[in-house]
């Protein structure tokens, strides 16, 4: 049986479509907000479930927010995702944790390789940078995947924010000078459970992969593609970061070096592929 943290966020609902056979842990069967000193609460539970595999999923990821709340971003991202991997290890199974581009502090204009070190500019990818330590530490069999830019057709992301937008205007001010690869929900639910096949067939694959959309674009970049795929008239107008200002830093540069997916036989996604079928799920919820 495959436990997979995680319920409500994007990639969960994802890998629900693809793996109805799954175990999907949500907030009600266990807070990982309160994984127990240490994470040993979270430990025991884990195994008393005996899963076969596990898919870490969950995550906090409000990143302005974080700012504030670093203690509990760090027990939700950093504790628990030790704490699974502590498990993972003494149970002898496969491990597919998230991660994501922040923990990188976005310098320069190079696609980042895994083994990049990390420089995280806030409190969200501190949280984020903890966990993989943790992960990496437990002597498992674990595969780190950092990916960006997220979207589907559920929750809270960009792609819905600009349809709700582009909707009720004629025009819009996005961020130009932040570079990175959107990433659709789906190709990284499929990824993570080819990774565990990779895995069960050979532990030596475990280590730390990028898996982010192609090509890289900036906000605005994206906002367009988006207009113009839905249809939507709506004007995008560049501007840099310096004039949209949020409580945390992001990185400039969020481009992942995905080279070395072909270890795990997998590619980058094309996010355009993905884009038209996300539009049409979500204009009939908005």
């Amino acid at each position: 049986m495959i436990l997979v943290f995680g319920r409500s966020g994007q990639v969960a609902q994802e890998l629900a479509r693809q793996e109805a056979a799954a175990e999907f842990v949500g907030r009600d069967a266990f807070d990982l907000g309160d994984p127990g000193e240490g994470g040993v609460r979270l430990h025991d539970w884990i195994m008393a479930r005996a899963p076969s595999a596990i898919i870490n999923a969950a995550a906090y990821t409000a990143v302005d927010r974080a700012e504030e709340e670093e203690d509990l971003a760090t027990r939700v991202n950093g504790l628990a995702p030790a704490a699974m991997a502590q498990a993972f290890a003494a149970l002898g199974i496969p491990l597919v944790h998230i991660s994501t581009d922040y923990v990188f502090d976005g310098a320069g204009e190079t696609p980042f390789v895994p083994h990049h070190p990390p420089a995280p500019l806030g409190a969200y990818g501190r949280s984020k940078l903890a966990g993989e330590k943790g992960v990496r530490a437990a002597g498992a069999t674990f595969a780190i995947l950092r990916t960006s830019w997220v979207f589907s057709a559920h929750g809270s992301n960009f792609v819905r924010t600009m349809l709700r937008l582009g909707a009720e205007r004629d025009s819009l001010r996005v961020v130009a000078d932040q570079i990175g690869g959107p990433t659709p929900a789906s190709a990284i639910a499929a990824a993570c459970l080819q990774t565990l096949g990779r895995l069960q067939a050979d532990p030596a694959l475990s280590g730390t992969y990028h898996f982010s959309g192609a090509p890289a674009t900036s906000w605005a970049g994206f906002a367009r593609a988006i207009m113009a795929e839905a249809g939507l008239a709506c004007l995008i107008e560049d501007i840099p970061t310096a004039d949209y200002p949020t409580p945390a830093r992001r990185p400039l540069n969020s481009r992942l070096d995905c080279s070395t997916l072909s270890r795990l036989g997998l590619s980058q996604p094309e996010w355009r592929a993905a884009l038209p079928q996300t539009i049409r799920e979500l204009k009939g919820r908005i």
